[in-house]
């Protein structure tokens, strides 16, 4: 376990005016409150805030990260309170200590919401100090490194989240040494076997390689020296991690992949990184495709360097950076890199300019408030290869790999990219789903009266774009909605010779929008034009002399539909993608619990359930099709009818009515008829709880020897 004095140590080292005091009386704290706990490894739980901290010292972060590291976990797992982590420490410390504190005491419907909520309050507190960013992060490298003591289940969950948005957050953050260690991590949790193989592979080569590393060095360092350039090379192998995408994606073994050797060289200026360049381009084969240039063209996070793949005389494969030493200090040190511990000087800790994929984590949190669309929006903008792209200016403009001429337009302007209709790449006309490609020349060709299409979203890449076109798709909805509810509030207001907007005054309108929990008219007629609320729901509100009376019918489908809608919150099905919508049961298939059944968008009366065999939905509109699922219920009943011909014989109905009252069925109606030809014909209305009783019911009434045919009505 790593010590105070350690932790002390490695600040002053590169922070020689940093306040000790404040770590150390965090210490002191996060001793007492935590000292009576334990980790899973039995070790005493202090054990865990001493390594983050340590992390955070291997990170270069200032005392008041390191001491929030020390602290981050005293208000969640003890009985500190925040305001007392304020009152003893500042509200600096507190401000991160509460950013990294999970939302552990909410409720959450799933596990996916209680994430996606992690996540948005981390991304909010990260946006005032980034320094939350790094406690969290080293919180999570030392977590990952004891991972081994938690379930299998846990471990895979964690594992998971730590690849999806952790990993990328370093790599994003600048931290690309944090960032591998995660990858690989992650790597042996999820594929172990893998793992080992990747392990073995490299040790049983090891020695060759070793000495492969040493000859290249002595070999370039010669070449360079002639050249009159000093410079200091470097060798390693690459991360396991690496080497795991590349035999993912090019179905290789561990013994076919060859270039698992990186150098890097680095040199005084700029100048001489392309006089390298030039200088290792003479003497090895270079791959085709495989030079990037991040120095006139950084990285999101500033990153800079040259990176080549050549191939040597033995035919051995391997890549090559070139950097300066400030490229290379920022590159190991990423966002720390950019902060300076001097006399006087009081570094910045908000976001700097560089990190713009922040601020656009910050918008997407605000404006997406559905959980899986949030984490799949910030697992796109985190995950991104880049490709660099110019307008017809000259202006650079970076992608993620696989984005297309729509990700493009939406980058220059959402209005651009809600009236694109094509666009030239190189000035050769291309499709709006053309892949950009690196060195592409893109024009976007536009039209007024264009408007997104649905199908972008299959195709589009950016989250920028996907959000766009999403939320342009949900106001043309609200827009037609909104303007069916007028139509159809007005129709009714008609029968009684009133007109909405002419005899009823503004304050009128809103007492009844308000009555139903909503902000404006608008909102009352959209929910009107959705089905979550009846033309005739608003004029007993509007005008309640007139006591207007909604269908009291008891068909079978209205019996159906008031019976489920008087169990609030629970209305037997479930329309994905949509809430608190109206729900009709289709009076031609009459759908049962657990049968397969989809939903089918009628305007102005919610969404209509049928059953997926419907011979109505079969050429139905599939744009108004929509997924629906039962939800579970326990007291939940329906009606069903079932009609049974039988060889008329003495009995048939005592036997037919045992069957219903084994299966726990009760008889609300029946039929009896005898035919000229002996046959009995009985109808009979059954309450069922769901489609699996009743099928189960009629393959009991088959069995019977007399029936001739069970069909349902």
């Amino acid at each position: 376990m790593i010590r105070l004095n350690d932790i002390t140590s490695n600040i002053l080292s590169y922070h020689p005016t940093a306040d000790i005091g404040l770590i150390e009386k965090a210490y002191v704290y996060s001793a007492k409150v935590h000292r009576e706990q334990v980790r899973l490894s039995g070790e005493p739980y202090l054990s865990h805030p001493l390594e983050v901290a340590g992390i955070l010292t291997n990170m270069k972060a200032d005392e008041v990260s390191v001491a929030a590291g020390l602290l981050h976990d005293t208000v969640e797992d003890t009985l500190a309170e925040l305001s007392d982590i304020e009152y003893l420490f500042g509200k600096e410390v507190a401000t991160i200590v509460d950013g990294v504190t999970k939302i552990s005491k909410i409720k959450f419907l799933s596990k996916e919401e209680q994430q996606a909520e992690n996540i948005r309050k981390m991304i909010l507190a990260m946006a005032t100090d980034i320094r939350v960013l790094l406690v969290k992060l080293a919180d999570r490298l030392h977590n990952m490194q004891t991972l081994g003591f938690q379930q299998p289940e846990k471990q895979e969950l964690i594992t998971r989240e730590t690849l999806d948005i952790y990993a990328p957050l370093a790599g994003r953050m600048g931290i690309y040494w944090l960032k591998s260690t995660l990858e690989d991590l992650s790597l042996f949790y999820l594929e172990p076997k893998i793992y080992e193989d990747i392990r073995q592979g490299i040790a049983q080569r090891q020695e060759a390689r070793e000495k492969f590393i040493r000859e290249i060095k002595e070999i370039l360092s010669k070449r360079l020296q002639e050249a009159n350039i000093d410079a200091t090379i470097k060798g390693r192998y690459k991360h396991f991690f690496s080497i795991y995408r590349k035999m993912m994606g090019q179905d290789l073994n561990i013994d076919q992949v060859y270039d698992i050797l990186a150098f890097r060289t680095i040199v005084s200026s700029v100048k001489e990184c392309y006089e390298v360049l030039g200088i290792i381009h003479s003497m090895w084969k270079p791959v085709p495709g495989r030079f990037k240039d991040y120095i006139s063209l950084p990285k999101a996070n500033m990153y800079q360097s040259l990176h080549t793949a050549v191939i040597t005389s033995l035919g051995e494969r391997m890549e090559i950076q070139i950097r300066t030493w400030e490229m290379d200090r920022i590159a190991e040190e990423g966002i720390a890199a950019h902060w300076r511990y001097k006399e006087g000087y009081e570094s910045d800790k908000e976001v700097p300019d560089q990190y713009a994929w922040m601020r656009q984590l910050l918008e997407w949190q605000k404006s997406l408030t559905d959980p899986r669309e949030f984490l799949e929006t910030v697992r796109l903008d985190l995950f991104s290869s880049e490709v660099y792209v110019f307008t017809p200016k000259g202006e650079v403009k970076a992608l993620p790999r696989g984005a297309t001429s729509v990700d493009f337009a939406y980058s220059i302007h959402s209005e651009v990219g809600n009236r694109c209709v094509g666009a030239k790449v190189n000035e050769r006309i291309v499709p709006l789903n053309y892949k950009l490609k690196s060195g592409d020349i893109v024009q976007i060709i536009t039209s007024k009266n264009h408007k997104p299409s649905k199908d972008w979203l299959n195709f589009a890449k950016t989250s920028t774009a996907r959000t766009r076109i999403r939320q342009w798709i949900k106001k043309e909805e609200r827009t037609e909605s909104v303007a069916i509810g007028r139509d159809i509030l007005e129709k009714e207001l008609k029968k009684f010779n009133l007109n909405l907007f002419r005899q009823f005054k503004t304050e009128q309108l809103l007492d009844v929008v308000h009555k139903f929990s909503l902000k404006t008219v608008d909102d009352l007629l959209a929910g009107i034009g959705y089905g979550k609320i009846s033309a005739k729901q608003v004029l007993n509100k509007l005008i309640p002399h007139l006591e207007i009376k909604e269908d009291t019918s008891k068909g079978f489908v209205q019996k159906i539909v008031h019976r489920i809608r008087r169990r609030k919150g629970d209305i037997g099905i479930k329309v994905k993608g949509m809430s608190d919508m109206l729900i009709r049961f289709a009076s031609c298939c009459h759908p049962l619990a657990g049968e397969p059944v989809i939903g089918f968008i009628t305007r102005g009366r919610g969404v209509t359930i049928h059953a997926r065999g419907c011979r109505y939905i079969r050429d139905a509109d599939p744009d108004r099709l929509v997924e629906v699922e039962w939800e579970h219920s326990e007291d939940m009943s329906y009606l069903a009818r079932l009609k049974v011909t039988n060889i008329s014989k003495k009995g048939m109905l005592a036997d037919i009515s045992s069957i219903f009252a084994q299966n726990d069925i009760n008889i609300v109606d029946a039929d009896v008829q005898t035919t000229i030809d002996k046959k009995g014909i009985s109808t009979f209305t059954i309450e069922v709880s769901d489609y699996n009783q009743l099928r189960d019911t009629i393959s009991k009434i088959k069995s019977l020897k007399e029936v001739l045919k069970v069909e349902r009505i």
